[in-house]
């Protein structure tokens, strides 16, 4: 009889296993492999990695878009006629989508930094067609419903860009260990070149991207403009219900230097407060005026919107998520709140000498006001006594006229025209969106005495990018957020910027250098050593590929029989095998 006794018994691998099993469901070792990823197995990991590059910019779009999430909402209520926060199961999906396809990606990185082929389990497969699927939708409706809002990327990255630089760099550098793993493993050379061209182009590519960024905060510190003035974007949306007194007066407890409403004209003639075409979203007119709540806020009396309650839908419907933060007083004078007429607001305005700038909504062509709304809001105005300089005047139509009447009011345009044409028409300000107007072009309106105001603008880094491009004036829905920002979240001088570039770069070559060489050494030690001729667990593999027995099953997990050559037990597993 001859006597067994183990020759080798492997280690557990416990991170491998768990590596390998998420991955493609593969947790023994026997279903590992070192072959060479099949042509099909490649194609599903190029599509995970441009799925994860898709997520990565939709996720970065919804990052950044924060500041116009309000505006997204209402474009979503003006299709469906109900308000609801879309942002949340979009923000949900895309975190969880992305989260997902991260883990996949350094799975497979993983894979590939410790010789293992890629096999992607189904299951993966088909979440990934999905996140895939999903993302593609979600970029195509929005294209189609908010193209505008593409800008942000542009804009943000001169808030971000020579953040993301270094985040980019340091992720490239580090992914240097695989790459070098993989060119000192290959065998041909012409895959070795292919290789190292084209991740050396990425990284040049990377190290000369400063070149092409550019942001209004890298400059000289001691010529950054003063802090642009804050106007409440209809008073303070975010903690009281828009367009309405509350609202204005909560802006002014704020320290704001001027307030934006909306104007309206109703069937008798009074300019009032109101953003929607209608009066279902703000107002409780489904309960008031049941059978006539479809109709235009411009068809209702003045008489008929006094009876309105303009505030109770701000604790229902919470627009913001800050309703909770509302002590007993401010909910209670919240729910308590009435259609705002421009008088009143004008009259508010005039008590605390602030500035006062208003959209004027032409009525439709049926209305009995026609012909007479710049007659009838410029007749509010006067009626007011508040100074005509305080008074921001947008609409275009009869402005000669609005001049000869009111020489004193301050004559604001919404439409981008040249300064020369401006000061001709006698216009001296501009309210513009701002992904309207570039940095080059606040620059040039400044220098021809045209004061520019910006809309909307809620986040501390698109207020810190206008700030240091020289805007004057900004309107925002949070006020109370950009009261916190005494100074830019970043500013750098030219000279700063570009020790901090030119040191990233030669780190980051460094550290390449330094891998590469590491990693050859490393392989030409491995090779010498000659254990690239002998690896058991793959002998073990093809050996026991065409039968189950229960011997050979236990020499999956371990190789057995002492007193033999290495040439001997190949020999004895490959019989064995065939037996």
């Amino acid at each position: 009889m001859v006597k067994h006794q183990p020759l080798q018994v492997y280690e557990r691998q416990l991170c491998l296993s768990c590596i390998t099993g998420i991955y493609g469901c593969r947790w023994k070792r026997y279903q590992r492999s070192h072959d060479d990823t099949t042509k099909w197995e490649l194609l599903w990991s190029l599509i995970l990695l441009f799925t994860f590059c898709l997520l990565l910019v939709w996720f970065y779009f919804w990052w950044e878009a924060h500041n116009d999430y309000n505006e997204f909402n209402w474009f979503l209520y003006e299709r469906s006629g109900k308000w609801s926060d879309g942002t949340v199961p979009i923000l949900a999906t895309t975190a969880a989508g992305f989260t997902y396809i991260t883990f996949l990606m350094v799975l497979a990185l993983c894979h590939v930094a410790l010789g293992q082929q890629l096999n992607l389990h189904w299951l993966h497969k088909i979440g990934v067609t999905a996140a895939l699927l999903t993302t593609i939708v979600g970029v195509i409706s929005v294209n189609q419903t908010w193209s505008q809002e593409w800008d942000v990327i542009p804009i943000s990255f001169q808030a971000t860009g020579p953040f993301l630089h270094i985040g980019a760099l340091a992720a490239i550098t580090a992914l240097s260990w695989i790459v070098a793993g993989q060119v000192a493993r290959a065998e041909k050379t012409m895959f070795q070149v292919v290789v190292v061209l084209l991740y050396l182009s990425v990284l040049l590519g990377l190290y000369l991207v400063p070149l092409y960024l550019t942001s209004p905060c890298i400059m000289d510190p001691s010529t950054l403009k003063p802090r642009p003035k804050v106007f409440g974007h209809q008073g303070a949306p975010m903690l009281a219900p828009e367009n309405t007194l509350w609202s204005f007066q909560r802006a002014l407890q704020l320290n704001v230097t001027g307030l934006e409403a909306d104007v309206a004209i109703s069937v008798d003639g009074v300019p009032f407060l109101m953003h929607d075409p209608d009066l279902r979203r703000t107002t409780d007119v489904e309960k008031v005026f049941s059978d006539r709540q479809m109709n235009k806020a411009s068809f209702f009396n003045w008489t008929d919107l006094q009876q309105l309650n303009a505030g109770q839908w701000f604790l229902k419907d919470d627009p913001f998520w800050t309703a909770n933060t509302l002590t007993t007083r401010e909910k209670n004078l919240t729910a308590n709140q009435s259609v705002c007429s421009l008088e009143q607001l004008l009259k508010l305005a005039s008590y605390h000498n602030i500035s006062v700038v208003f959209r004027l909504k032409k009525p439709p062509p049926q209305h009995p006001c026609y012909h007479s709304w710049i007659n009838d809001t410029l007749e509010a105005v006067l009626q007011s006594g508040v100074p005509q300089s305080l008074v921001m005047w947008t609409p275009d139509e009869q402005r000669a006229q609005v001049r000869r009447v009111a020489p004193g009011l301050t004559q604001t345009s919404l439409v981008k025209r040249d300064p020369w044409t401006l000061q001709k028409s006698g216009i001296s300000r501009l309210l513009l969106r701002y992904n309207q107007i570039s940095s080059s072009e606040i620059i040039n309106f400044t220098r021809n005495n045209i004061s520019l105001t910006v809309y909307t603008v809620n986040e501390p880094w698109l207020y810190s990018v206008l700030w240091c491009s020289g805007v004057s004036s900004v309107s925002s829905e949070a006020p109370h957020i950009l009261s916190k920002v005494p100074y830019p979240v970043w500013l750098m001088s030219p000279n700063e910027y570009s020790l901090i570039w030119v040191s990233a770069d030669l780190i980051s070559f460094a550290v390449v250098i330094g891998i590469f060489i590491l990693q050859n050494y490393h392989m030409i030690r491995y090779r010498m050593s000659g254990m690239r001729s002998y690896n058991p667990e793959q002998i073990m593999l093809s050996a026991t590929v065409r039968t189950s027995s229960r011997d050979v099953n236990v020499m999956k997990e371990k190789l057995i029989f002492s007193g033999k050559s290495s040439l001997a037990l190949v020999s004895h597993l490959f019989i064995s095998a065939c037996i």
